[in-house]
């Protein structure tokens, strides 16, 4: 019996920003002849994460299909929910339409991504809502669409998210009475510069702060904090992204909180055919501190892991793409924004950008990155390399 090369088998769970963009990637560095992609997802198209914000007080977002973007690239999507994986045999359980079933795979990329962290606080799963995910923007959406004027929603979170749900909120709903609980002082990250026109803009929304203030629960209407109880006929908390649980079942290392272990090639240290990125990668990143969980990070893992894989299949020039911080931008509605430039570990410096033109910049940002998944080479030509014979997949044909 003569041995027959086989398609060497990548699949790809999650298909957010990093995923969407490593299947994509890998399928524009491969021959189709070799290689076969798989991307599992539990809905058929995209979803801007960075713009949940905006879908939950209402904003209609673009649809972008999954079949429409990777249409002639040879990527094969999957619908279903991952609910098992095991690394030893190589294989991912996906839950469909149809019921479970094993994909077995030669190259695993985990994409998983997070969700919302709940902090353990009592009362946040039944009370709260979240806008890590279009199901709970939507959720959301509905929930604040139903709520007569002058009621109040209190969005607990001081970061990025929090900031962002606040003003989109009160901009559009200047009828509610709403309020943001920061743990720490409001923008105490950013710059002077970025700090003041951050309080200025809350102030001309008339959103009320409420700094250095802990929530100790939440209930149906009211969210309890050591100063007292705060009025919340909704409560939206942004505390915060915690990592899919299923990594943690398996036999991969992992580190504190929950993330894969990887090394500079986004490879799991303790399984090889195994990458992780975006969120659920523990990536160390400039001045030996790990990588926060957000687009900016993530993309440049996906990156580099697609081009790894494809390196190490057609025994080329391992490649190495460096992840640094430039600025954070963030949206105060669709009128105002504020562009926070950064050192290379993601610390503020003194410059910043404010008011309508950080505003349009900040819509570039999120238009670039929609078109970054849908374009992952970022336009440049590309050459589709062959897997070579010691790196496929070998099988014996029956006689």
């Amino acid at each position: 019996m003569r041995q027959t090369i086989q398609q060497h088998r990548v699949v790809v769970i999650g298909a957010g920003y990093t995923g969407a963009t490593a299947a994509g990637r890998l399928a524009r560095r491969l021959r189709g002849e070799d290689v076969s992609i798989t991307l599992v997802n539990a809905e058929a198209d995209f979803v801007e994460r960075v713009r949940m914000h905006q879908l939950a007080v209402g904003q209609p977002l673009r649809p972008r299909p999954f079949d429409e973007m990777f249409a002639g690239t040879g990527v094969e999507l999957r619908l279903g929910r991952v609910t098992g994986i095991d690394v030893d045999r190589r294989t991912v359980t996906v839950t469909g339409a149809d019921g479970a079933s094993d994909l077995e795979y030669d190259t695993l990329v985990y994409a998983l991504g997070s969700a919302w962290n709940t902090q353990g606080v009592p009362g946040t799963t039944e009370h709260a809502h979240e806008i890590a995910g279009r199901d709970g923007a939507l959720r959301l959406r509905d929930r604040l669409a139903a709520l007569a004027p002058g009621s109040p929603v209190t969005v607990v979170g001081g970061g990025l998210t929090g900031v962002e749900a606040a003003t989109e909120l009160a901009e559009t709903r200047p009828d509610l009475d709403v309020s943001l609980i920061a743990r720490a002082g409001l923008g105490d990250w950013l710059s002077p510069k970025g700090a003041r026109h951050l309080q200025k803009v809350f102030s001309n929304l008339r959103i009320t702060t409420h700094e250095h203030t802990t929530v100790l629960a939440v209930h149906a209407d009211r969210v309890t904090t050591p100063q007292g109880d705060i009025p919340a006929a909704v409560t939206i908390w942004t505390t915060g992204f915690a990592v899919h649980p299923i990594a943690r079942a398996t036999t991969l290392e992992t580190g504190d909180t929950g993330q894969i272990t990887v090394d500079a090639t986004m490879r799991s240290v303790s399984h090889p055919d195994v990458y992780a990125i975006g969120d659920a990668a523990l990536v160390t990143g400039p001045g030996d501190k790990p990588l926060r969980m957000s687009c900016a990070s993530g993309v440049p893992t996906a990156w580099q892991a697609a081009d790894a894989i494809a390196a190490r299949l057609t025994d080329s020039k391992l490649p190495t793409i460096s992840a640094r911080y430039f600025n954070q931008c963030i949206s105060l509605g669709r009128k105002e924004g504020l562009i926070q430039y950064v050192t290379a570990d993601d610390r503020a410096v003194d410059a910043a950008l404010t008011g309508r033109l950080a505003a349009l910049y900040k819509e570039l940002v999120c238009k670039g990155a929609a078109w970054g998944v849908a374009n992952p080479t970022l336009g440049l030509p590309t050459r589709r390399r062959r897997v070579t014979a010691e790196r496929a997949r070998v099988g014996v044909p029956a006689a």
